[in-house]
């Protein structure tokens, strides 16, 4: 079976891509996951080509001794046009 070796391919069928990454932090009162969807959602109206995200670090605002709000900084990597 012949591989695609376009340009943008290697023999092997893996991609040669670039990324580049930056940091983001989202926020939520309701919880991680919803602030992590509002950092990625908010970052891909500026940024092209978003392809993976890694969690660096997850904090929190306690009120009256109650969980009153979410945020958690993020990696995103995203490719670099070519």
């Amino acid at each position: 079976m012949a591989l695609d070796t376009g340009p943008n391919q290697r023999e092997d069928g893996m991609a040669h891509h670039v990324y580049r990454l930056s940091e983001i932090v989202g926020s939520s009162e309701t919880g991680v996951d919803d602030a992590i969807s509002t950092a990625i959602a908010k970052a891909n109206e500026t940024v092209r080509n978003i392809e993976w995200f890694e969690t660096q670090s997850i904090r929190g605002q306690v009120v009256d001794g109650q969980v009153a709000h979410y945020q958690v900084t993020l990696k995103i990597g995203f490719r670099v046009d070519e």
